[in-house]
């Protein structure tokens, strides 16, 4: 409950320069009067700009400070929650904004207007529309309940049943969707750049295992063609090693063939030689019939066996000569043949050799390539690009699990936002109040001796019908009447807020209320149920010009008067 104890001005309005303090609590119930002008509205507008910053009635601010001293505007007002004493001071020119819990400054490192939150949402826990509903029916200028909007009409509603709550989680909880989106959009976004690195990486991966495949198949190719070449080698090899292995006694056999040649010429020589000597032999036998010499005759006989022997030696020596020819023959013929043989196996040789190089050259090279092989498996710019596939997999599932949580998230929200909207959780609660409210509207027109049916609906739209079910509106009916509608909102709204434990209040200020259309039936009637209200911890303030109709109707009595311009407070008048 809020207990206001206190409140005191200066230079407001008509005020002057010294203070105005009025204590709430001293009577239950206290008649303000005065002449107009005279300044008794001025509480109101004092008691408003000190907790709201905005005057009850429909003044600027700038118009509040005292045309005379225009300056060192202040309003104090204490009261207290519980058994926390509170004050707030403020003012204009210079402005001030300051409260105090318990006599102690409260931080002032925010804003004014967070300042102005935490009083109406922590402290006093209602704002300016449900005060001015609750605690204040006042003049002309004020917009009485049923001349509110709809959503201001919520608003009154939802704190008289201490639901704001709901509203105020609801306003988080759009900053946290809206916070939501925001990280949904951009885990989209991060989700879609994530997929796309991974598609190009993807792509630079398969564009290079295509290239190593293609360099891995050309040398494999290369490989096999050398492995083929090889065996084609070998075989060449194979062959030209047989074909020496046949001719490897060519050399030996040269040389006998040669030795054999040698002699066999020599022996040819030796046979010229002496055929040369038996034909020379013969033709001096021949020519000769005595010794040359000696001059003695050689006898015929003896000439002719000579001549004869000489002659078969001749034919023997040409015989063996011919036979020996043909074996010399046979023996260059064998020669040239093992020469040509030898050859064969120097080139045979040479062509092994050269093969054999061709082929340590391929085994060579297919080492090496088997090497290039081993390392385009294994290259390491494949590897790398591998392993930055891997960590841009291994991010996009960390993203895909950081925005599954947000999106999980957003569909909490839009559940919790279901239950927050004004047809969830706070639409059931209005419903089984709606009947209770109805019935004291109702209850308190019937004390005022107006007998309509005045109902709210849950969208807190009127329907007002008469005894004889006929429909009216609020404005189809007289001031006086609407005065009555709205004393008797004003009064649920009470009883509503001490049920709900909610805004509860031990002011209640009426403005001029009694000084309109309410007849002197409609007078008492309103005085036994204002009765009835200050018998439960109220403190009551009645403006009124009526002071000599209802000057012994209260414990105390406030006139408000002017005395040299300014605005002076006399009690107990």
């Amino acid at each position: 409950m809020i207990t206001f104890e206190k409140i005191r001005w200066k230079n407001f309005l008509s005020t002057g320069n010294q203070f105005t303090e009025i204590d709430f609590t001293k009577t239950v119930s206290t008649l303000v009067i005065g002449s107009n002008g005279a300044g008794k509205s001025t509480m109101l507008d004092a008691l408003c700009f000190g907790l709201f910053n905005k005057p009850f009635r429909k003044i600027t601010k700038s118009q509040l400070v005292n045309s005379i001293n225009e300056r060192e505007t202040i309003v104090e007002i204490e009261f207290k929650i519980g058994t926390i004493e509170y004050k707030v001071v403020r003012g204009i020119k210079p402005g001030v904004f300051e409260m105090y819990r318990n006599d102690t400054l409260i931080d002032q490192d925010a804003a004014n207007r967070d300042y102005q939150k935490y009083l109406e949402q922590s402290i006093l826990k209602l704002n300016f529309k449900s005060f001015t509903q609750v605690v204040i029916l006042g003049s002309s200028t004020f917009v009485p309940f049923m001349q509110l909007s709809a959503p201001h009409r919520r608003e009154v509603i939802e704190d008289l049943l201490d639901i704001q709550i709901f509203s105020y989680m609801n306003m988080l909880l759009k900053e946290r969707v809206k916070d939501n989106n925001a990280v949904l959009r951009e885990c989209k976004h991060e989700l879609e750049m994530a997929t796309n690195n991974i598609r190009a990486q993807e792509k630079v991966l398969s564009k290079l295992t295509t290239v190593n495949k293609e360099r891995i198949a050309h040398q494999q190719q290369r490989f096999d063609e050398n492995e083929q070449r090889m065996c084609t080698l070998k075989e060449e090899i194979g062959q030209f090693q047989d074909n020496i292995n046949k001719l490897s006694d060519a050399s030996t056999k040269l040389v006998a063939k040669e030795a054999e040649y040698q002699k066999a010429f020599g022996i040819m020589s030796k046979i010229d030689a002496r055929c040369e000597k038996v034909n020379k032999d013969i033709k001096f036998f021949e020519d000769n019939s005595s010794c040359p010499v000696c001059s003695q005759d050689i006898e015929d006989k003896f000439r002719k066996v000579k001549i004869n022997n000489l002659t078969s030696k001749e034919q023997e020596l040409n015989d063996a000569a011919s036979e020996l020819e043909k074996q010399v023959s046979r023996n260059l013929r064998t020669i040239e043949k093992l020469r040509t043989d030898t050859s064969n196996v120097t080139e045979f040789q040479f062509e092994i050799r050269r093969l054999v190089n061709e082929e340590q050259k391929l085994m060579k090279q297919n080492t090496d390539i088997l090497t290039q092989i081993r390392s385009l498996g294994d290259q390491p710019d494949i590897k790398g690009e591998q392993e930055l596939l891997t960590k841009l997999q291994d991010e996009f599932d960390e993203k895909e699990t950081t925005c599954s949580g947000v999106n999980k998230e957003a569909q909490d929200f839009k559940l919790v936002g279901g239950l927050l909207k004004d047809g969830g959780i706070k639409a059931r609660i209005i419903s089984k109040y709606i009947p209770i409210i109805n019935q004291r509207i109702n209850k308190y027109l019937t004390s005022m001796d107006t007998y309509i049916n005045f109902t709210l609906d849950e969208e807190f739209s009127e329907v007002i019908k008469s005894r004889h079910r006929d429909r009216f509106s609020y404005s189809s009916f007289s001031e006086g009447e609407k005065q009555k509608i709205d004393l008797a909102l004003l009064f649920t709204w009470r009883h509503v807020a001490k049920l709900k434990n909610s805004i509860i209040t031990n002011l209640l200020i009426l403005d001029e209320v009694f000084d309109s259309s309410l007849d002197n039936t409609a007078t008492e009637e309103l005085l036994k149920i204002l009765k009835e209200i200050t018998s439960t911890n109220t403190n009551m303030f009645i403006i009124s010009h009526k002071g000599d109709v209802l000057l012994d109707k209260f414990d105390r009595t406030i006139k408000f008067d002017k005395v040299n311009e300014f605005s002076k407070v006399f009690e107990d008048v």
